[in-house]
């Protein structure tokens, strides 16, 4: 699926791309109804097939939603899954250790 501006990042940083998704109906000639998560909600579910990217489906591009647990004060904890790759780049007058998690 085509991204949008309502997709948190805009302009020339914002993906040309997201997904992807499940089409869940086609809808008269040229439209398809999208099964969206709930991130992006408020966005219609329907989409023009121009707007709409063929996917070899693939197991292991399934994503999985999870959640996240807000407190009271709308904040949450981040904690790192596993460090995949470590790199230590050296400068002139001192080494900046790098972390892949």
């Amino acid at each position: 699926m085509r991204g949008a501006k309502g997709f948190g990042v805009r302009r020339k940083l914002s993906p040309r791309y997201i997904g992807p998704y499940e089409i869940l109906e086609h809808m008269g000639v040229v439209a398809y109804r999208v099964a969206l998560p709930p991130k992006i909600a408020g966005i219609h579910n329907m989409f023009h097939v121009s707007h709409l990217r063929k996917c070899a489906h693939n197991s292991s591009h399934v994503l999985e939603y999870e959640p996240v647990e807000l407190r009271e004060d709308m904040t949450y904890e981040e904690y790192p899954v596993c460090i995949l790759a470590r790199e230590a780049r050296k400068l002139q007058n001192h080494t900046i250790p790098y972390v892949k998690v």
